[in-house]
């Protein structure tokens, strides 16, 4: 597909976006500037942004593309209002995180990464959270939860949804 075959409509996050690249244009290496705004503005970087961001940066969408998926702070795809994020550093992985992780994705019917249906959760993991002596361990958005099992996660996910749902 070309880049010029993709319909982009004209709205406000679009308009906002075209701005940005216009009082950027200048910058030396303005691609990561301009995708991390296009990120702030759309939630993340779905194919059509990167095909625009292609056509008005006048370059291909490959190198769009390759930049948007070597760069791990970059996303594809949206993420949740909350995340879930379960910690893997050491002392949270001798005390049980991967059977923790196992009974939300079960819970939640996602893989990690991935977001639920109704964009409330996105599930994650992470090195460490230097709360060790609590491990195992989870944050919700920025909150702590810690020495917890696989139960005790779920009821807390779900509690936390029932208190924030409708938010």
């Amino acid at each position: 597909m070309e880049v010029s075959e993709i319909h982009i409509p004209d709205n406000e996050h679009y308009r906002e976006l075209m701005k940005f690249i216009e009082e950027n244009r200048e910058t030396p290496g303005p691609l990561i500037q301009v995708l991390h705004k296009a990120q702030e503005i759309f939630g993340y970087l779905p194919v059509e942004v990167q095909y625009f961001v292609a056509r008005e940066m006048n370059v291909s969408y490959s190198k769009v593309y390759g930049v948007v998926t070597f760069y791990n702070f970059f996303r594809t795809e949206p993420i949740g209002d909350h995340i879930i994020n379960v910690c893997l550093g050491t002392a949270c992985h001798v005390k049980g995180a991967q059977e923790i992780i196992k009974a939300l994705i079960k819970e939640l019917g996602l893989k990690v990464g991935g977001t639920t249906k109704d964009r409330f959760f996105t599930l994650s993991t992470a090195r460490c959270f230097g709360a060790c002596g609590l491990a195992p361990v989870m944050l919700i958005d920025n909150e702590v939860y810690g020495r917890l099992n696989p139960q005790k996660a779920v009821q807390i996910m779900q509690q936390f949804k029932r208190e924030n749902q409708g938010n």
